[in-house]
């Protein structure tokens, strides 16, 4: 199914957002649209919309924490024309590159619930059969990296997943795995930015881009 803007399938985060709207009414309040390239050789998976990021811009990673590693680290890499990501008119562009999520909606406490990332792989899904190889998934976490099983119709322990795996889900498609670029694991140390470039070394291996 393609992206819907006006998706309600979920009771929970549809109740969720309206009362979002109530609060911060020029937030974007919304499911969240994939962003970037249509036909991109990276596909990057995070896991649901950010309350004062995404949730407020209307674009993934825009606005919160998360996404200052993200853009800074895409950019370095040749996927964006600029290292910042503030606003849906700040003139940035991915460059074969394209960024969703497992869920399209804000859930409370950032917590969405087993049956609403099931409910949403369909999105997923429909991205991904419309990509075409050479491919890299990168899944920002554990429940972006279930979601891209589920939605290629692959058992959960086929491929576990570890901050730096990688895995060919069919010829020409690699999911790679890193921790998620969430304040939390930044400052924690968890995840550094020396370890998120690695990833994004081993994406250009992958693809044949010469750094």
């Amino acid at each position: 199914m393609e992206f819907n803007p006006d998706c309600r399938q979920c009771p929970r985060l549809a109740r969720h957002l309206a009362a979002v709207r109530q609060d911060y009414p020029h937030y974007h309040a919304r499911p969240v649209a994939p962003f970037g390239a249509t036909r991109p050789r990276l596909l990057i998976v995070g896991l649901a919309p950010g309350m004062h990021g995404a949730n407020a811009s209307g674009r993934p990673f825009t606005g919160d924490f998360a996404g200052i590693l993200l853009y800074r680290t895409l950019y370095k890499y040749g996927f964006c024309n600029r290292p910042t990501s503030t606003s849906l008119d700040d003139g940035l562009k991915l460059k074969q590159c394209r960024i969703t999520n497992a869920v399209k909606c804000l859930p409370p406490e950032n917590k969405p619930a087993n049956t609403e990332i099931k409910k949403c792989n369909h999105y997923l899904r429909t991205e991904l059969d419309a990509l075409k190889s050479p491919l890299v998934v990168l899944a920002l976490g554990k429940i972006a990296h279930d979601a891209v099983l589920r939605a290629r119709d692959l058992k959960l322990s086929s491929c576990r997943f570890a901050h730096g795996a990688q895995y060919e889900l069919t010829p020409g498609t690699w999911l790679v795995d890193s921790y998620h670029c969430s304040r939390y694991n930044t400052q924690t140390g968890r995840l550094t930015e020396k370890m998120f470039q690695n990833i994004f070394s081993k994406i250009h291996d992958i693809l044949g881009i010469s750094s």
